[in-house]
């Protein structure tokens, strides 16, 4: 990897991404499978310091998403692909299985509607009475699941790190420590303003999580939405009810939201943890009450598309808020699946920020989004950008058929997978 320095003459590459999460990083590895020049710029002085190094290190199945659109076809092909490239290169991972658990005959609705969506989708799953459950989960209560055996685990930071390293391999430059001010679309490439000086490239892909809305407006472009920053806080369990939990079990989420509730994972370092819930940032990289951004809170709350959303889900949030401000609160969202954790058994266990578009009339968006600014001949053609503008969970697992889609978008050529499945 490479950090930059200031030079007299511009760097320049066929294409420049912005952002070194898990997304960055695999669009500029699929990038530099074709041969093409990439160079990779991070705002922060560690890659995966966001989204990808703060979650619930879950390798979805796809599972929950409607199927035919980006999520579900994507995270279905992540899913079996991340596994495989973990193996590849000895990175830990675990292929748990999960329980999806309804709790109440009111999600039993629900729990239909995703199992036929895993079906459409081609994802493995089976439908279990309340001794099938206990089968796989015992001190699971519940009285109906779905299982997901292709569900595991894995340290996203490391895979992110990986992937990193084998851009650096194949010839690729990784620019630490640089945030980008300013992206100008010309007619034959485009100059990507940094902190630290410039870089031309003449495509560049912009992967920047968080702060995605900020760069679109920053290269000229209207990105629709605005991204509300989702604080999602975990619960690590002791070393008691630890023991009550063998792999991943999961509510049936709520089809309003894009989250999938409150759940329990078994972690590749074998501690278990339950989480997130969903409390408004008081910034956007806001992973603590304390972290409190004035002029950013601002313009989240006065944001017509977060009013609407407040207006239409306050109760929702006020739930969410009180678990997070609440250990009792929290254990009884947990117990109504593991009714033999008790409040003493959890400890604070990190938290991380979800980047959720969301549209001016309050529709949360929940596929994947990308906004394309094309050059005079269109996309594929020098001076354009490519924006994803949405693109939390399932990402992480969804980050190398991501990486290849892009690429497809950006110059018609279709990779294979990177590794076989």
């Amino acid at each position: 990897m490479t950090s930059s320095s200031p030079s007299s003459s511009t760097p320049s590459f066929d294409v420049v991404v912005v952002g070194g999460g898990i997304v960055g990083l695999a669009t500029a590895h699929a990038v530099a499978r074709t041969g093409r020049s990439v160079a990779v710029v991070e705002r922060e002085p560690r890659l995966a310091s966001h989204q990808t190094g703060n979650n619930s290190n879950v390798i979805h199945s796809g599972l929950y998403y409607a199927p035919g659109g980006y999520k579900a076809r994507l995270a279905v092909a992540g899913c079996a692909e991340t596994i495989a490239f973990c193996r590849e290169h000895d990175l830990p991972h675990e292929r748990t299985g999960k329980l999806v658990v309804a709790t109440e005959t009111d999600e039993l609705p629900r729990m239909a509607e995703l199992k036929r969506r895993g079906d459409a989708n081609g994802v493995e799953n089976h439908e279990l009475d309340q001794a099938g459950m206990r089968e796989h989960e015992p001190h699971v209560r519940g009285i109906a699941a779905l299982y997901v055996p292709s569900t595991g685990v894995t340290d996203y930071r490391a895979v992110a790190e990986k992937i990193g390293e084998l851009v650096g391999k194949e010839g690729g430059e990784i620019h630490l420590g640089r945030a980008v001010r300013q992206i100008l679309p010309r007619a034959s490439d485009v100059v990507v303003r940094t902190d630290d000086g410039e870089l031309l490239g003449k495509q560049v892909v912009v992967c920047a999580g968080l702060r995605c809305d900020e760069v679109a407006k920053a290269a000229g472009v209207d990105p629709g939405v605005r991204i509300i920053p989702f604080r999602g806080e975990y619960s690590g369990f002791s070393n008691r009810a630890a023991e009550m939990v063998k792999g991943l079990i999961y509510p049936v989420p709520d089809p309003a939201f894009p989250f999938l509730g409150v759940h329990a994972t078994r972690g590749v370092d074998g501690s278990v943890h339950a989480g997130p819930n969903a409390v408004l940032a008081l910034a956007r990289e806001g992973y603590s009450w304390g972290t409190i951004k004035p002029k950013e809170f601002l313009a989240t709350i006065t944001y017509p598309g977060m009013l609407k959303v407040a207006q239409k889900h306050w109760k929702y949030g006020f739930g969410e808020m009180h678990r997070s401000l609440s250990r009792g609160a929290m254990v009884k969202q947990i117990q109504r699946m593991l009714p033999d954790v008790r409040a003493e058994d959890l400890h604070p266990a990190g938290a991380g920020v979800r980047a959720q578009a969301v549209k001016a009339d309050g529709t949360l968006v929940d596929d994947f989004l990308f906004v394309e600014q094309s050059g005079s001949g269109g996309l594929g053609a020098p001076g354009s950008v490519l924006h994803v503008l949405n693109a939390p969970s399932p990402a992480a697992t969804a980050a190398l058929p991501i990486g290849r889609e892009i690429v497809e978008k950006l110059t018609g050529e279709k990779l294979a997978p990177l590794t076989a499945s």
